[in-house]
């Protein structure tokens, strides 16, 4: 008997065979999960990222739960992560990058048993950040904290990794804007929680462990635009943005770089 929502994860790979084995692995042990959907969106890598992917097509059968793959060139990575919304059939769904992977086995199990005794649409937890090569150096640690819309004003955002939501909620106030080469999670995020005021619940707890090198950190050049995209967010959902809201989402991100006690 299914006692746990469906819940679909969506992973996102443009040649990272290096690394893909740990987010797919994480996402295959994950125990007291009896109806998961697993859905890799490859952009058609040209290194081992393919032959990796399909080699759990078995193990993914063996434990009974949904895999589905597809590889073709895509627009972006937000244009990946909505091709893997339009195939998702779960009514969780979630997102983990190629590269990164769950704090531990039961992760999911957390996320969904608290769905399943609350009202909620959405959930959050925390995040933690590791040397890229070096699974055990931690270089920075997101706290997200209780929720509170006017905390949008004052810099907050949770990680995108570990936010969680029920399907029904992009079907209707939509999935990822393309327009958005960087910024597209924080302006869905900004969207669903501060525009539509959807329900969400604080998981006290790492969810994910992320590799340092987002796309958004790895240059000057993308830190502004970052900083533009973010402000274009607020007033794409015509939102009224105080003038510091933003110099203080930088100032929170620069408080995070404090390995965890």
């Amino acid at each position: 008997m299914k006692y746990l929502p469906g819940i679909t994860i969506i992973t996102v790979n443009l040649n990272n065979g290096i690394f893909i084995k740990d987010t797919i692995e994480s996402v295959l042990n994950q125990n007291k999960i009896i109806d998961l959907e697993y859905i890799i969106i490859d952009g058609k890598s040209c290194d081992k990222s393919v032959d990796i992917i399909k080699s759990y097509e078995n193990k993914f059968k063996k434990k009974g739960f949904i895999f589905k793959w597809i590889s073709e060139k895509d627009n972006g990575i937000y244009d990946a992560m909505n091709k893997g919304l339009k195939l998702a059939k779960g009514k969780i769904i979630g997102f983990l990058n190629s590269g990164d992977y769950y704090a531990d086995n039961f992760t999911l199990f957390y996320v969904l048993g608290s769905f399943n005794s609350m009202d909620i649409d959405s959930l959050y937890g925390n995040l933690e950040y590791i040397k890229k090569n070096n699974k055990h150096k931690i270089t920075r640690y997101w706290k997200s904290g209780q929720y509170d819309k006017k905390k949008f004003l004052y810099g907050w955002m949770c990680p995108h990794l570990t936010f969680f939501v029920k399907k029904n909620i992009f079907d209707k106030y939509g999935i990822f804007n393309t327009d958005f080469k960087i910024s597209a999670d924080y302006e869905l995020i900004l969207r669903f929680l501060y525009k539509y005021n959807i329900s969400t619940y604080y998981l006290d707890k790492i969810l994910v462990i992320m590799r340092t090198g987002g796309i958004s950190n790895n240059s000057l050049k993308n830190f502004l635009i970052t900083f533009l995209e973010n402000k274009k967010a607020w007033k794409l959902n015509n939102l009224k943005l105080n003038w510091y809201t933003l110099y203080l989402k930088k100032t929170i991100k620069l408080k995070q770089f404090i390995t965890k006690k």
